[in-house]
């Protein structure tokens, strides 16, 4: 397991991390009109989720308008999420705010099922990690991308590659 830091200091995460090549596990969250949203969802569908501890902080922020811009160009096939333990209010609040159309951002507040089931749940916080996931059409994760520091960024061009092979 990589280990995450929050500025320095060590966080603890629950679940395990899956690996690519398995098939994508299954998870419940809530979609910003409180309808649940699990995997089957989107069934035939590559999929770009993007774990992130909280939409209101800057790097979260920047993330997600980026994959907004970029990764929606991608094609039609592929579905970009953004998935946090932010209220779904929230979610809605912070897209509508910051003119986000191509990311549908999903709360797993709730029951945190996916931040255990993709090992990304900061036990100290019940906030997400920043992680990329990328799973194709047929349910198979593809690629992982889990950023030790909190504060960081993900590597877009190594991400935005990863979805390209899979559309």
């Amino acid at each position: 397991m990589i280990p995450v830091t929050f500025k320095g200091s060590p966080l603890h995460l629950a679940g395990v991390l899956p690996s690519v090549g398995q098939k994508a596990p299954e998870f419940t969250l809530l979609a910003n009109d409180l309808s649940p949203c699990g995997l089957q969802d989107f069934a035939g569908k590559a999929l770009v989720i993007a774990t992130v501890p909280s939409l209101d902080t800057p790097v979260c922020d920047t993330e997600i308008r980026r994959f907004n811009k970029q990764a929606a160009a991608l094609s039609d096939t592929l579905r970009i999420l953004a998935v946090s333990c932010d209220l779904p209010f929230a979610q809605a609040r912070w897209c509508g705010a910051a003119g986000i159309s191509a990311v549908q951002t999903l709360s797993d507040h709730r029951d945190a099922s996916f931040g255990q089931n993709y090992g990304v749940l900061i036990k100290e916080l019940r906030l997400l990690a920043r992680a990329i996931f990328i799973v194709d059409a047929q349910g198979v994760l593809r690629y992982v991308q889990l950023v030790s520091e909190m504060t960081s960024e993900p590597d877009y061009d190594e991400s935005l590659a990863a979805a390209k092979a899979v559309v």
